[in-house]
């Protein structure tokens, strides 16, 4: 497997790699990531879809990203996922699978449309005194040594950032600026989240840096993610063959090691209580996703409480089948799942989905984000962050193209509430949000748009029906760890087998985003498959001297640098540098970039 970029490589579609006909493939977990491995199996592999089984524990594919209807109780999603025009892989797959909804267009078609004619961005990014527009006017407000201590970390190699914590590298006023209110509540990072992770996503994405305060950097599905990504990917599969065995609830995926030659000779499951197995050759290709951040969701709905009691740490599907995998490494090359999944007060945050169809309430909503969300257009363009919440639930929420659902009702709108601290007393409900039932949940956010605190019970009660989930491992990947802690998607000396999604590691992408899951997917395939074809590499904005000028722009609220609080010392020694570079091109790319007037 080898990277490449330029439209030379993106257009070419590759020869049929040797064997192809030989092979089958048996794929763990139908995230994104697992579709995405079957989706390049078909399309660049060429094996046959009746040789490619999905093997699946819940009765629905698409892993994390979910949405759906439960009839008895109201419409659940646990998360959004915000996407980016340089999501490479993401794009390179969608292009050739069918839109569902448009005949004979692609899901990037109707998407690329979509966010043509309606480009996203917020109008109110965070709120205060029940509702009222908070006033970040944009600005990151970033003090001189929170600067520093950010660009010294974009430069650091990761090497030097293993196990490390951001509020070991960042000063305590890093705490209080807008930079991190809009990075935090936008990515879900906490004061104790990795620093190589943190240093990744700074990399990742400089280029976005100006979006970064009102979101325009984003891009989002017409519908939730399930029905406007995975439904389409799973009639693709379906249509190829693809078959998806639910109910396979897998334990343990056997590898011998021979003097470093690694091979998958046995899955074990379970299905309907009753152990199982399949052998396998070489020519069976195995493809695991090893860890889930949504594993051990717990729900809970309008008049109950989620029950965290079924919560034990380090427990849970996926960590219990990559702990029986990693047990038979030798040198640890399939990675350490303690690192993520022992801790999961460090890594829970919890989220609902309030349903309405009030007009007190959606005429508070358009108050605060400025648009009607019956008009189905962008309405907060991402989430609204509560500033008051800071130090208790920390709420943020958000409304997305309304319907989120084809099925729900044209006169209701669904709002997306979510918290990073879950036990600590709510402003308004005086209870951890952990312990809250749906309509305790709605009053807090209720009050926070600013309904009268004497109609808040009556509201939530009579006038919204909200639903609930508490995610115990849902920053799991953002946990301080060494590179060695995620298993290479395709660990050294591997024949047959790969790890997929947001525990296994690939160089410079960043977890927690679609890409990721179906970067790893892609390169899994090209390299068990040797597909003669380049992997799309993760975008190169920091590379880029003219992206990086810009970043550092905006970065200091648009001030030219003779504005800057330079020290005496500091000012002589830009003075130089400035006359240095007069008359040629980095004095035109300093003017260009607003550093220079």
């Amino acid at each position: 497997m080898y990277y490449s970029a330029g439209t030379y490589e993106a257009f070419a579609r590759p020869e049929k790699p040797e064997g192809a006909d030989r092979k089958s493939a048996y794929i763990i977990g139908t995230g994104l990531a697992g579709l995405s491995a079957a989706f390049y199996l078909v399309r660049d592999g060429q094996v046959k879809g009746e040789h490619i089984h999905l093997l699946e524990k819940l009765d629905l594919a698409g892993g994390s990203c979910d949405g759906r209807k439960d009839v008895r109780k109201g419409f659940y999603m646990r998360g959004g996922r915000e996407m980016d025009n340089h999501f490479e892989c993401m794009w390179d797959m969608f292009r050739d699978v069918p839109s569902i909804e448009t005949p004979g267009v692609s899901v990037l078609d109707e998407y690329y449309w979509l966010n043509k004619h309606d480009p996203n961005y917020s109008l109110c990014r965070a709120s205060e005194k029940c509702g009222q527009d908070a006033h970040t006017d944009k600005k990151f407000t970033l003090d001189k040594d929170s600067a520093l201590a950010l660009s010294k970390l974009f430069m650091t190699p990761e090497k030097d950032l293993e196990d490390k914590k951001i509020s070991e590298i960042l000063p305590d006023s890093f705490w209080d600026t807008n930079f991190w209110l809009y990075w935090q509540t936008m990515f879900a990072f906490q004061r104790w989240s990795s620093a190589l992770e943190m240093k990744r996503y700074l990399c990742r994405y400089c280029h976005h840096i100006d979006g970064l305060p009102d979101f325009s950097a984003l891009r989002f599905t017409k519908y939730n993610q399930y029905e406007s990504m995975i439904l389409p990917l799973v009639k693709y599969l379906e249509s190829h063959g693809v078959s998806v065995e639910y109910g396979m609830d897998v334990k343990n995926v056997v590898i011998k090691d021979e003097n470093g030659k690694k091979t998958a000779t046995q899955i074990i499951y379970e299905k309907a209580g009753k152990p199982g197995t399949i052998d396998l050759i070489e020519d069976d290709l195995v493809f695991i996703t090893n860890g889930c951040c949504t594993d051990t969701s717990c729900y809970g709905d309008q008049n109950t409480a989620p029950d965290l009691s079924l919560i034990k740490n380090g427990t849970g599907e996926s960590w219990d089948l990559w702990k029986n995998i990693a047990a038979q490494a030798k040198n640890g090359e399939y990675g350490n799942p303690d690192k993520f999944c022992d801790d999961f007060e460090a890594t829970n945050w919890m989220s609902a989905t309030v349903e309405t169809s009030d007009e007190e309430i959606i005429q508070k909503i358009i108050s605060i984000c400025k648009r009607d969300p019956r008009e189905g257009k962008v309405t907060t363009g991402g989430i609204v962050t509560v500033k008051d919440s800071t130090d208790n639930w920390y709420l943020s929420w958000t409304i997305n193209r309304q319907p989120q659902f084809k099925a729900q009702d044209k006169n209701t709108v669904l709002i997306w509430v979510y918290a990073l601290t879950t036990n600590k007393e709510g402003n308004y409900v005086k209870k951890a949000m952990r312990d809250c039932t749906g309509e305790e949940v709605c009053r807090e956010w209720l009050y926070h748009i600013g309904v009268p605190t004497d109609q808040i019970d009556d509201w939530a009660k009579n006038r919204c029906n909200t639903t609930t989930c508490f995610m115990p491992y849902i920053n799991a990947f953002f946990q301080p760890r060494k590179e060695s802690d995620r298993p290479l998607v395709v660990p050294e000396g591997a024949v047959n087998f790969a790890f997929l999604g947001q525990f296994a590691e690939t160089p410079r992408d960043t977890i927690f985003t679609t890409e990721y899951s179906i970067r790893t997917g892609m390169e899994a395939v090209y390299t068990l498959m040797n597909v003669d074809r380049g992997v799309p590499e993760v975008w190169g904005s920091k590379y880029d001297v003219r992206e990086l000028l810009r970043a550092a722009y905006y970065a200091v609220d648009k001030k030219p640098i003779d504005e800057l609080p330079l020290s005496l010392k500091e000012k002589v020694v830009l003075k130089k540098v400035i006359k240095a570079v007069e008359g040629t091109d980095l004095e035109i790319l300093l003017k260009e970039s607003g550093l220079l007037r």
